[in-house]
C-alpha cells in the first residue's frame, strides 16, 4: 500500500522552520518520496535518525546532500530562511558519548544560520572541565544541555548560569540508566529553578526550543 504524503509545507509560514523528516522508522522507498516531494517544492530536505545504508541510497539520487554521520542526519539542499539574529546558542555535554545528539541539536540549528558551539566533554565527574568554560559558555544566550548517566549536568549548569536552559536527557548509562529515563526523571526534577525538558535523545527538540526563544527575544 502507498501512503499520501502529507509533508507540512506550511509550518515555515506557522511557526518560522520547517518541518524536519524522521528517518529511523521509515523505508527507503518512503524517504525517497517524500525527499522528492519537498525538492520539488524547493524546500530543504532535512532527515534525522536516518543510518548510513538509508543515507547512501538517496544520496545517490541526490549527490549534492551532505550525510553527517556522527549525528545521524542527511541534509538536501539550501535553507532559504535562515534566521537574521545574533544571539548565540552553546550546546553544553557530559561526554562523548552524548555526541550524536549534541551533533544533531547542532546541525538543526547551522541550518537556520544560528551561530552556536559545543563544548564537549563537560561533565560533572570531572567537574573542574565545566568551570574552566564557564567564562566562555556564559557569552551564549541559550544553553541546551545534553547528558546521559544520572543527568545531572544540567542542574549544575543551571545553578551558575542565568540563561535559558534546555536539558536533553541522553540514553547513555548502565543498568539503573534505563536508556535515559534516569537523566529525564532527574533532569524533570532538578532543583535549579526554570530548566525546560526535552524528551530522551531529542536533540532536533532541543534545537527548535532555542529557535522559537532566539525569535522571541531578537524582536
Amino acid at each position: 500500500m502507498v501512503l499520501d504524503i502529507r509533508f507540512d509545507f506550511e509550518r515555515l509560514n506557522r511557526l518560522g522552520f520547517i518541518e524536519a523528516i524522521w528517518g529511523e522508522h521509515k523505508t527507503i522507498e518512503q524517504l525517497e518520496r517524500i525527499s522528492k516531494e519537498v525538492l520539488k517544492k524547493n524546500e530543504l530536505v532535512f532527515i534525522t535518525r536516518i543510518n548510513e545504508e538509508k543515507a547512501k541510497n538517496l544520496l545517490n539520487l541526490y549527490p549534492q546532500g551532505k550525510f553527517h554521520k556522527e549525528a545521524n542526519c542527511l541534509v538536501i539542499g539550501k535553507n532559504k530562511n535562515k534566521l537574521s539574529t545574533n544571539k548565540k546558542v552553546a550546546i553544553i555535554s557530559g561526554g562523548s558519548s552524548d555526541l550524536a545528539v549534541t551533533l544533531e541539536a547542532q546541525l538543526a540549528l547551522e541550518i537556520y544560520g544560528v551561530d552556536c558551539k559545543s563544548f564537549i566533554d563537560v561533565g560533572v565527574a570531572g567537574l573542574h572541565r565545566l568551570i574552566s568554560e564557564l567564562e566562555e559558555i556564559n557569552k551564549y544566550d541559550v544553553l541546551i544541555v545534553c547528558a546521559g548517566m544520572e543527568g545531572a549536568l544540567a542542574t549544575v549548569v543551571g545553578g551558575l548560569l542565568a540563561q535559558p536552559i534546555i536539558a536533553v536527557p541522553v540514553s547513555v548509562g548502565y543498568g539503573v540508566s534505563k536508556n535515559g529515563e534516569t537523566a529525564l526523571k532527574s533532569m524533570l526534577s532538578s532543583c535549579s529553578p526554570g530548566i525546560a525538558v526535552m524528551n530522551i535523545d531529542n536533540g532536533y527538540g532541543a534545537a527548535m526550543g532555542a529557535l522559537r526563544i532566539i525569535k522571541t527575544i531578537s524582536n
